[in-house]
């Protein structure tokens, strides 16, 4: 359970991240570029040390798959 709340909070640190740093208006899907969507939550993983390195890598791969449907932006429902 403690992984799953470390992936949780991770996500809701993502959101945040993803509402911040998008150029989107107001409301919008609140995108941005997979490589700083990549970059932050390697980063925020590596500092969590609750979720293993196969299990990011699975799932920055799912996210990657979404993001180049959409010219390489992640939005927020693609996690």
């Amino acid at each position: 359970i403690s992984c799953w709340n470390s992936l949780q909070s991770l996500l809701s640190s993502m959101k945040q991240a993803c509402e911040i740093l998008t150029r989107d208006p107001e409301g919008g899907a609140a995108r941005i570029p997979f490589e700083t969507f990549s970059f932050l939550y390697l980063y925020l993983a590596s500092i969590d040390g609750e979720i293993s390195e196969t299990e990011t890598k699975a799932f920055l791969q799912d996210v990657k798959e979404q993001a180049d449907k959409h010219s390489g932006m992640v939005l927020i429902r693609h996690f």
